[in-house]
């Protein structure tokens, strides 16, 4: 099977230098094994996404010679097909509407606080048959396994196992019919034959609900690998309050792509050359 992997932004802002070493390890895992790099722009956050932001993202990705060979495709174009999985498990009994209100739903998260439990939705619409409340718009839920683990094999962390227990009825559609993150990536990675994901580790906590997902659409499982982010000196994620800043200001202050490029990939480097 070819390789084909993805570099998947969301056009919130600049290509900053997190996102850049992200598309570099997947783009350099695909040239490895003769593979396929595809980029895909995750913009259903309609009210963030910017035009500027894509082209700040593909000036980016240009400017370090990181090309596409697949894409770039936009997840607002694929509305219909994402309503069209989400139909199918209804369908097939993997998942449901729920018609909580906002007041009930915080509700469930006070009852479970006062009980010392995580907060989470506690599946009251899960198998229930009462006619639906008037005027409420549902959404759509995951009917996630109430029972055994996830398992997922990282090629940089090991092997992680999840109890399904942990996992509530996420949602997947939201009450506008506007899908979420976690169905997208799943729809659009199985339908792009993506082999292999690899992102930051800030998703591994998604990771095992979209294997769920995968799962039940009947899809094929991707391999995972989830690299460490980069953190300023006070341990915390790299963002604007450390100096971060987007791909193209190091083009503008003179920086050769390559020695950006040299850096990216040698963080994290043990080797003890002194470079």
């Amino acid at each position: 099977m070819a390789v084909r992997t993805r570099f998947a932004p969301s056009p919130t802002g600049y290509l900053h230098i997190g996102g850049a070493r992200t598309a570099l390890f997947s783009w350099l895992y695909a040239r490895h094994h003769q593979g396929e790099f595809i980029l895909r722009i995750e913009d259903t956050d309609l009210e963030r996404s910017t035009e500027a932001s894509v082209r700040a993202i593909l000036d980016g990705m240009a400017w370090l010679g990181l090309e596409h060979d697949e894409g770039p495709y936009y997840q607002t174009q694929r509305f219909d097909r994402y309503r069209e999985v989400v139909n199918k498990l209804l369908e097939e009994g993997h998942a449901y509407y729920c018609y909580c209100s906002p007041e009930e739903l915080e509700a469930m998260r006070d009852e479970a606080m006062r009980n010392k439990q995580k907060p989470r939705y506690n599946g009251y619409w899960r198998d229930r048959t009462d006619p639906p409340p008037a005027g409420v718009k549902p959404v759509v839920r995951f009917k996630n396994p109430l029972s055994g683990s996830v398992v997922i094999e990282d090629q940089v962390y090991g092997r992680i196992e999840v109890q399904n227990t942990e996992l509530d009825d996420l949602i997947i559609l939201r009450s506008d019919g506007s899908p979420t993150y976690n169905l997208t990536v799943v729809v659009d990675d199985h339908d792009m034959r993506i082999t292999h994901v690899i992102r930051g580790d800030d998703h591994i906590n998604n990771t095992s609900r979209q294997i769920n997902i995968l799962k039940a659409m009947g899809a094929n499982l991707p391999q995972y690998a989830h690299l460490p982010m980069i953190l300023g000196d006070d341990g915390k994620r790299l963002s604007k309050r450390h100096g971060a800043v987007g791909v193209m200001q190091y083009a503008e202050e003179g920086y050769l792509p390559e020695a950006v490029l040299n850096y990216l990939v040698r963080l994290g480097w043990s080797h003890g050359d002194q470079e």
